[in-house]
C-alpha cells in the first residue's frame, strides 16, 4: 500500500522522571502484507504505567524497550488488508504492536474484538488489560466479602476506578484516594463511600477518619506512603493486593520501604503481588462479567484521549504526572 506510517521510537534511556525528548517521531513506508499477514490501521494505542520500567535497560518480568525501535504495547485497529485466513478485512482487532499508525502482523498475539458490545477503545481499558488487572487482583487476591472495607489508592486511574467499582459490586464499603478535586468528584460518583485527595491530607490521617474500624483489603496502585498507611490501618488477617507502585517508578535511588512492615506479622496480613499476563486463563470469566456490568451501568469508565501520534510522548509523561482521568489513550486513526 502506498503511503507513510508514523511511529514513536525510544531514542534514549531516562534518568529519573522521563521527558518528551527521549522519543522521536519516525516515518516508514506502509507495508503490503505477505502470505499469512494482515495490515492494521490503528485507531488507538495505550500508554500505561508499566512502560516506565521497560524504558530502563534492566530486565524485569518483561524485556526492556529497544532504542531506535517503535514502542510496543496495546493497540486496537481495523484490518485494512488481509492475507490471513483467520482474519478478514474490516475486522477490529487488539494487538501489542503499539505506538504506530499502521501495523503489520502475522496474526500471532492478535485478538478479534466485537465493536457491537462497546466502543473499541474499551478493549484497551475497562474491557481490556486494566479492567482485567482490577478483576483478578481484587477477587482472586483480595477476596472481598460483603461488608468488608476496601481501600483503593489511585482510584481515579484505569485500574483503580475499576477495582473500586468491582468492590462495590461485591458488597463492600469502599474508600478511594486520588490527586485532584476533579478526580475526587468522579470517584464519589462511582460510588466510593469515602474519598480523599492525598495532596490535602496525609494518608494515615484520612484512613483514621474514613475507616476508624480499619480496612480489610488494600488495593495498592501507589506504594510509598499509601502502603505504609494502609498497613497501619489494616485489620487482622487483612489482604494487600500489590498491583503497582507508581509513586516509586521514577526514583533514581531505591526508596525506604514501609517502616511498619512488622505489622504484616503481628496482624497476620497477606500481601501478594502479581503480573496479569500470568493469569489469562481467567480472562473469559472476566470479560463475561465485565461486559454485563458495563452494559447495565454498574461498571462506568472514563477515558482521557490525546489526539495525534506526535502527542504520544506528551500523553505518557502526563500519565506519570497523574493528568489522566480513567484510561489514557492516544488516537491515531478513525474509530468508527
Amino acid at each position: 500500500m502506498e503511503g507513510v506510517s508514523r511511529e514513536i521510537r525510544l531514542v534514549a534511556r531516562p534518568k529519573g522522571f522521563p521527558g518528551e525528548e527521549l522519543f522521536e517521531v519516525a516515518e516508514a513506508p506502509i507495508p503490503d502484507p505477505a502470505d499469512g499477514q494482515i495490515l492494521i490501521r490503528n485507531a488507538y494505542f495505550s500508554v500505561d504505567p508499566y512502560m516506565r520500567g521497560r524504558m530502563n535497560d534492566v530486565r524485569s518480568y518483561v524485556a526492556p524497550f529497544t532504542l531506535g525501535e517503535a514502542m510496543t504495547g496495546g493497540a486496537v485497529g481495523r484490518v485494512a488488508s488481509s492475507r490471513n485466513e483467520k482474519l478478514a478485512e474490516g475486522d477490529w482487532v487488539l494487538h501489542q504492536l503499539g505506538w504506530r499508525e499502521w501495523a503489520l502482523s502475522d496474526g500471532s498475539g492478535v485478538r478479534k474484538i466485537d465493536p457491537s458490545l462497546a466502543p473499541v477503545s474499551t478493549a484497551l481499558g475497562i474491557l481490556g488489560m486494566p479492567g482485567f488487572t482490577a478483576y483478578y487482583g481484587l477477587f482472586h487476591i483480595g477476596e472481598p466479602e460483603p461488608g468488608d472495607t476496601v481501600f483503593v489508592s489511585g482510584a481515579a486511574g484505569a485500574v483503580g476506578s475499576a477495582a473500586a467499582q468491582m468492590a462495590k459490586i461485591a458488597g463492600c464499603r469502599v474508600i478511594g484516594s486520588a490527586g485532584s478535586p476533579e478526580k475526587i468528584e468522579w470517584i464519589r460518583k462511582l460510588g466510593c463511600d469515602g474519598a480523599f485527595d492525598y495532596h490535602d491530607v496525609p494518608v494515615g490521617s484520612a484512613l483514621r477518619e474514613l475507616a476508624p474500624d480499619g480496612i480489610d483489603v488494600y488495593f495498592d496502585n501507589v506504594g510509598g506512603d499509601h502502603l505504609e498507611a494502609a498497613i497501619g490501618a489494616m485489620r487482622n488477617h487483612g489482604r494487600i493486593v500489590a498491583c503497582g507502585s507508581i509513586s516509586r517508578y521514577n526514583d533514581v535511588e531505591p526508596s525506604p520501604g514501609p517502616r511498619n512492615m512488622f505489622m504484616v506479622v503481628t496482624k497476620r496480613l497477606r500481601m501478594q503481588g502479581y503480573i496479569i499476563s500470568d493469569h489469562f486463563e481467567h480472562f473469559p470469566a472476566f470479560i463475561e462479567k465485565a461486559t454485563e456490568w458495563v452494559g447495565d451501568g454498574r461498571l462506568a469508565y472514563r477515558e482521557t484521549v490525546i489526539e495525534g501520534i506526535e502527542n504520544a510522548p506528551k500523553a505518557f509523561v502526563g500519565l506519570l504526572r497523574g493528568e489522566n482521568l480513567g484510561k489514557m489513550l492516544v488516537q491515531v486513526g478513525p474509530a468508527d
